[in-house]
């Protein structure tokens, strides 16, 4: 049922704002508070320590190979999603990054294909929407993922349909596909909270009006995403990517200001 909710929220955008804008004015401010409000506490209470933990009991490395290992599943989606915006070129080194990192890599945990040449380009369905010039629509807070918009929504929801875990547990017993695909959400929830916990920290920190700050770096952060491409090779000051994405060097930009 979600998913054509979406599509219609999408839809019903299409004839209210040019397609490479975003609605800046934030029609669903009320309720994105009230939401905001339920996230924060929630991660104050529960996914920040658990995440603040697995920085505790791990190191660097180990967790820049869970990080690798993670991405390495995720780069089919990638290759799949360079293949709908009509880049077959991306689309073969996704999938040759795959191959490469998933045997050399040692299941993914080194990225052997990086140091061959083959660079990570990842996307998304979120991408391919604005590639296809489906309106961004509104700013949306989603329960526990956060900021997000109804095409943002939509491309989440597609690319963990799309993931090679879930695909790989859609035959096997309930209990059995329940563990293995709440076991890996988990972790890569946990790894991308720890990944953010710095610059999360520093926003805060810094921020009269904390949900107005968090509001703003995300969609300047889709301002790079328009159906012409016109504007996909900038960069934005913020990477924000509710969607547990986890990215190697996801800061390092914001960092070094």
């Amino acid at each position: 049922m979600v998913l054509p909710v979406i599509l219609a929220v999408n839809t019903s955008c299409a004839t209210k704002a040019p397609l490479d804008r975003h609605d800046q004015a934030d029609t669903f401010e009320t309720y994105n508070r009230a939401m905001f409000k339920f996230n924060y506490q929630a991660d104050k209470y529960v996914i920040k320590p658990v995440a603040e933990g697995y920085r505790a009991v791990t190191n660097e490395f180990t967790r820049n190979r869970v990080s690798n290992v993670l991405s390495t599943i995720k780069e089919p989606v990638s290759a799949v999603n360079h293949l709908l915006q009509g880049e077959p070129l991306q689309m073969a080194a996704s999938l040759g990054r795959t191959v490469i990192n998933a045997t050399l890599g040692l299941g993914g945990m080194f990225d052997v294909a990086e140091g061959w040449g083959l660079k990570k380009q990842k996307t998304g369905f979120d991408e391919t929407l604005a590639k296809w010039c489906v309106p961004d629509g509104p700013y949306l807070v989603l329960p526990i993922l956060g900021p997000s918009t109804p095409r943002a929504a939509t491309g989440l929801l597609a690319d963990s349909a799309m993931n090679p875990v879930y695909l790989g547990t859609l035959n096997a017993p309930a209990d059995v596909k329940d563990k293995i695909y709440y076991s890996y959400t988990t972790i890569n929830g946990m790894a991308y909270r720890e990944a953010t916990l710095d610059l999360t920290n520093d926003l805060e920190r810094n921020s009269v009006d904390y949900y107005t700050t968090m509001r703003s770096a995300y969609m300047q952060n889709r301002r790079g995403m328009s159906c012409s491409s016109k504007d996909k090779g900038e960069t934005a000051n913020y990477d924000f990517d509710f969607g547990y994405e986890e990215e190697d060097e996801i800061f390092d930009e914001m960092e070094n200001q």
